[in-house]
């Protein structure tokens, strides 16, 4: 994984956050001569566990961490993120 993307995504998450669980991986690797991946964005996986998603639907969830990743979303840092995000009581 990209060391710098990837400790940037976590520290905005943890930021933002309350984290119990967090996995990332970089799946870039699977993406070559995307278009996103030549313009240098990184296509990620992420599967977080957080007491803030409680009551709120798939899609607010999403907005939670994209908008804890602020301008990254934006930008040629992240070009695809795939997200799994639950409470602690939905994970496995």
């Amino acid at each position: 994984m990209n060391a710098s993307r990837g400790d940037m995504i976590r520290q905005r998450l943890e930021a933002h956050l309350t984290i119990v669980e967090m996995e990332l991986e970089d799946q870039s690797h699977l993406h070559a001569g995307h278009a996103g991946a030549r313009a240098g964005g990184g296509h990620f996986r992420l599967r977080v566990v957080s007491p803030d998603f409680e009551g709120q639907g798939r899609a607010a969830r999403h907005r939670l961490v994209y908008r804890a990743l602020g301008d990254a979303m934006r930008a040629d840092t992240i070009h695809a993120l795939s997200i799994e995000a639950l409470t602690p009581s939905e994970r496995e």
